[in-house]
């Protein structure tokens, strides 16, 4: 039996095997030992690249905590002022609805106060006028009631001296009765009637014993004359008073501060009603001049439709006279130009959205394509190499100087770096392939 020996491998020439040494052993022992190296330094590498990993993820993590106590930190100081603003703001709103209390009170008790010093001085002049009226009746009925005693006596017909009582007392009567009719709100216009009459009788009397008696003269009639008139008089102005306070009617005074007023309020009317028609007059004709603005411009729009795009127009036109539109809007131009060019965006035709897709086409391939020459990525990954000179002997191990043979097998398949390089070639040829027949 001839025993078989093995001269090479891989073009490498093999030293010839001690006897009783099987070389096949001895190549699988060694590529188990280089696979259990490789598979140890893989592990190595991987568990100090998994180390590195959790000390980075390990870093990251802490650098999030920081960064969110932080951001914690920073949410509670921001909520603390927020707080503090808020209490700040509360305790001025506070102050000043306290302060706004406080003037108003100050405001309400110093108008009682006005109020109550009003009513107390319009109760003083009303007792004073009331008594100072009264005492002038008095001191007319003192005066003229002597005037008519005078006039009156007679020694044969002395009943007669009770008539200066009934023409004096008619009168004083008269005014109570006056005032019992202001008090109960009756009409008072009789007793007013009555009480003249009864003052002008009395003194007429006194008037005419004074012109004709001697006795009496003419100073004291037209005294007496004067009493009579004057005390039920001012008695009756008096309860006139009483009476229009007591209805409500307002005085003189109070009439021309209510037309006053009147008049003011009218002249403001007056006055907003002229803001008002001035305003009306400015927007009616803002609103013209914007009107006149919008006609010449939807002219000009149709006048450059018609001109530039006339088939169109045609179309937006029927549309617009079927829908019973003034003018052709917006609407009705988008619907008729997606109706005669196909397109729903206004202004882009067929022709347009071609040479734009074509435009893009070049774009992505322009921006997509690797780069190739001395900056692509394969040739970025490469160092910088020293040319070698071709007299120095061949540096690489058991080939005897002579360059091994290649062989089915012997190299490692292409990574997938390279593959994919390759693949990203070959579709940019395609897409520059594709472009010009584009523009063909």
């Amino acid at each position: 039996m001839t025993a078989t020996s093995i001269e090479r491998v891989n073009g490498t020439p093999v030293a010839s095997p001690e006897r009783g040494f099987d070389a096949v052993a001895l190549a699988k022992a060694d590529a188990i030992r280089t696979e259990a190296a490789a598979k140890a330094e893989a592990e190595r590498i991987k568990a100090e690249g998994e180390a590195k990993a959790a000390e980075i993820l390990a870093r990251e993590e802490a650098e999030k905590q920081r960064i969110a106590n932080e951001r914690a930190a920073m949410r509670l100081e921001k909520e603390k002022a927020d707080h503090n603003a808020h209490l700040a703001k509360k305790a001025a709103e506070t102050a000043k609805s306290q302060a706004e209390k406080e003037k108003a009170d100050k405001a309400a008790e110093e108008e009682d106060e006005r109020e109550a010093q009003q009513l107390a001085e319009q109760e003083r002049t009303e007792n004073l006028w009331k008594w100072g009226a009264r005492g002038i009746y008095l001191v007319g009925l003192v005066i003229a009631a002597p005037v008519q005693f005078l006039a009156f006596w007679d020694e044969d017909r002395p009943f007669l001296v009770a008539a200066p009582a009934l023409l004096e007392g008619l009168a004083l009567v008269l005014a109570a009765g006056a005032a019992w009719a202001v008090a109960h709100r009756r009409d008072v216009m009789p007793y007013r009637i009555g009480i003249m009459a009864g003052a002008l009788i009395a003194a007429g009397i006194n008037l005419w014993h004074g012109l004709t008696d001697p006795a009496i003269g003419l100073n004291a009639g037209l005294i007496g004359a004067l009493a009579s008139l004057g005390g039920p008089v001012v008695l009756m102005a008096y309860e006139h008073g009483i009476a229009q306070k007591a209805d409500g009617i307002p005085s003189r005074r109070e009439r021309r501060a209510a037309k006053r007023a009147k008049a003011c309020e009218e002249a403001a009317r007056e006055k907003a009603r002229a803001e008002k028609r001035v305003a009306e007059e400015k927007a009616a004709a803002e609103k013209a001049a914007q009107q006149k603005v919008a006609e010449a411009e939807q002219q000009r729009r149709d006048d450059d439709r018609r001109q530039g795009h006339p088939e169109v127009w045609e179309v937006a036109d029927a549309m617009r006279s079927a829908r019973g539109s003034q003018y052709v809007t917006e609407q009705i131009w988008a619907d008729a130009w997606y109706r005669v060019t196909g397109s729903k965006t206004v202004g882009i035709t067929a022709e347009i959205e071609a040479r734009s897709r074509a435009a893009q086409t070049r774009m992505k391939v322009a921006t997509e394509v690797p780069i190739i020459g001395d900056f692509s990525q394969v040739d970025s990954q490469k160092g910088q190499r020293a040319k070698r000179d071709p007299n120095a002997p061949d540096g690489r191990r058991f080939n005897g100087g002579t360059p091994p043979r290649r062989t089915p097998g012997d190299t490692p398949p292409p990574s997938p770096i390279a593959r994919k390089q390759a693949a990203l070639e070959q579709a940019s040829a395609a897409a520059k392939n594709t472009a010009r027949g584009d523009q063909a």
